[in-house]
Parts: structure tokens; C-alpha cells; sequence
């Protein structure tokens, strides 16, 4: 039969030495081979039933609590809670790189952004405000979500509204009028990219801006400033007037 020594097995499951004599002194773990010189080394079963104490270890379970549950769960059973564990801190991962990656677009979108900004918007997304999605039923939900542009991504469409924010936030700041040819070509721009993404609904395309009109707070969006909104709205209705009289 194939046995280790504590040092061997250190070695083979990446654990020191002074942790295994601490599983052994306290009955968790004690080696179940004794030579006639004294000396103890581990069995297979052993090795085994440290793994399972590494897994349940990564659960963050207390040695006490590991100690009540070790023969009670099946090496499936603890395979099937370390995958939940592993798949919550995935997905908070992914929620923390989407929104590192929404933070970083707006840096390119605003030039900089104030620590006491990031801050709140952190604070926002743990709170879990409502959603702008709360104001469409399921399937209107599920269609919003696959052509809505989202700072986390970096596909050609986000790239595009983005573009197009900043230089309509360009015109705000400098006081160019909504109806200057420069503001003419924004809205067409707005219009056109506007009508692909929504698929030429214009009923849902209306309601989702007077949801976009609503407050950051209240819906989730990327906050974009009244004064913004005005003017998409004004130059948009200045472009829609100017080509029905041509």
C-alpha cells in the first residue's frame, strides 16, 4: 500500500507541514498509518479526505464546521457547493469588470471623472435602484438588452452613441444652437443609428427616451444632463421639420 509522509504529502497538495500537524492535532485529519518505528503516513484516503477538507476550506467553513460536516457529504455533494461558490464569485467578478469597463468608457466619454463620482455610482449599483427595464414588459426587455448600447461593452454601436454624446455635449458647453447646421447633422446622425438599433419601432423607441429623460437615479442609465436631452430633442424636431419641406 502506497503511503507519504507529512512532508511528502506538503509537497503533493501544496499545504504546509505546521497545517497538517494542526488538522492532526486537533482530529481532523490524522494519518492513519503507523510504522513500527513509530513514525505515521498518510493512506490514499487520507489524501482523499484532505481534499475534500481543501474544498470545504474554500467555502470559507470554519475547521469546526468542516469537522461536523466532513463525513456527512459526499465528494459530489461538496463538488456541487464549491461549483455555487465558485459560480457566485464569477459572477460578482464579472459585474466588477463590467463595471470597471463602464467607468473606463466614461473616462473617454467625459475626459475624467472625480473620485466622488465613481464613488456614488458604486454606491448606486449596490443599492439596486430601479431599472430602467421595469418600465417594458419581458420581451420589450430581452430586445432592449441585446441592441441597447452598454458602457461595458465596446462594441461599434456603444462606440457610435458615444461619439455622438460628446460631440452633442460639445455643442451644449459651446451654446451652438439646435438648429444650426452642425446640430442638423447630429440629429440625422442620432436619427439613423436610433432607427437601427430599435429596428424602425418607433412606438418603443419614444417610450425608452421618456425613460432616458428620468433620472439616473431612478433608472440606471448612464446620467446624461437635462440640457443634453433638450437639445437631442430640439435639434432632432428642428431635423425632422427641415426634411418634411424638402
Amino acid at each position: 500500500m502506497t503511503s507519504w509522509t507529512t512532508g511528502q504529502v506538503s509537497k503533493l497538495r501544496n499545504i504546509s507541514v505546521r497545517t497538517l500537524r494542526y488538522y492532526d492535532q486537533i482530529g481532523l485529519l490524522t494519518p492513519s498509518l503507523k510504522r513500527d518505528n513509530g513514525r505515521r503516513y498518510y493512506s490514499e484516503e487520507d489524501l482523499f479526505t484532505l481534499e475534500k477538507i481543501m474544498l470545504l476550506k474554500s467555502l470559507s467553513l470554519s475547521l469546526e464546521d468542516i469537522q461536523k460536516v466532513l463525513g456527512q457529504l459526499s465528494l459530489r455533494d461538496i463538488l456541487i457547493a464549491h461549483y455555487h461558490h465558485l459560480q457566485e464569485k464569477l459572477d460578482s467578478l464579472q459585474a466588477s469588470i463590467a463595471n470597471t469597463a463602464s467607468l473606463i468608457n466614461m473616462v473617454d466619454l467625459e475626459g475624467t471623472i472625480s473620485w466622488e463620482r465613481v464613488s456614488s455610482l458604486v454606491r448606486n449599483d449596490r443599492i439596486g435602484t430601479k431599472k430602467w427595464v421595469d418600465y417594458f414588459a419581458e420581451e420589450e426587455r430581452e430586445f432592449l438588452r441585446r441592441v441597447l448600447p452598454a458602457l461595458e461593452n465596446g462594441d461599434r454601436t456603444t462606440q457610435q452613441y458615444v461619439s455622438l454624446l460628446r460631440r452633442i455635449e460639445h455643442c451644449v458647453k459651446h451654446a451652438i444652437s439646435p438648429e444650426s447646421e452642425e446640430a442638423y447633422e447630429l440629429a440625422l446622425e442620432l436619427i439613423k443609428l436610433s432607427d437601427e438599433t430599435f429596428g424602425g419601432d418607433a412606438e418603443l423607441m419614444d417610450r425608452f427616451w421618456e425613460v432616458r429623460k428620468r433620472p439616473a437615479e431612478e433608472t440606471g442609465l448612464y446620467p446624461v444632463s437635462p440640457e443634453v436631452l433638450d437639445f437631442v430633442e430640439q435639434s432632432i424636431s428642428f431635423a425632422l421639420k427641415k426634411s418634411e419641406d424638402y
